[in-house]
C-alpha cells in the first residue's frame, strides 16, 4: 500500500532520494505502523517528537499500535527549541 510521509525541519534529510520538497510517497506493507516507517527511514526515535496521521496526533506510546491505511499521510516533526 502507498502512504505519504512528510518530514519537517532536520528530519527531511531522512527522506528517500525520490522525495519532492519535504515529502515522499512510500510503498509499505499493509498495516504498517508509524514506528515501522520511522525505523525504515533510520530516523532516531528521540528526534521524532510530533507524529500525526492525517492531522491526528499519535502519542509516542502508540507508534507501534496504530496501523496506517492506504493513502494516509504521516507527518513527523522534531523537537523545537528556542527562547
Amino acid at each position: 500500500m502507498k502512504v505519504t510521509v512528510k518530514l519537517f525541519a532536520l528530519l527531511a534529510q531522512y527522506l528517500p532520494p525520490h522525495a519532492k520538497e519535504n515529502q515522499a510517497e512510500l510503498e509499505v506493507e499493509e498495516g504498517a505502523s508509524p514506528g515501522v516507517i520511522i525505523d525504515r527511514l533510520n530516523m532516531p526515535r528521540a528526534n521524532c517528537h510530533l507524529v500525526l496521521i492525517n492531522g491526528n496526533y499519535v502519542p509516542p506510546s502508540q507508534l507501534e499500535q496504530v496501523a496506517l491505511k492506504e493513502g494516509d499521510a504521516l507527518a513527523i516533526w522534531p523537537p523545537v527549541a528556542g527562547g
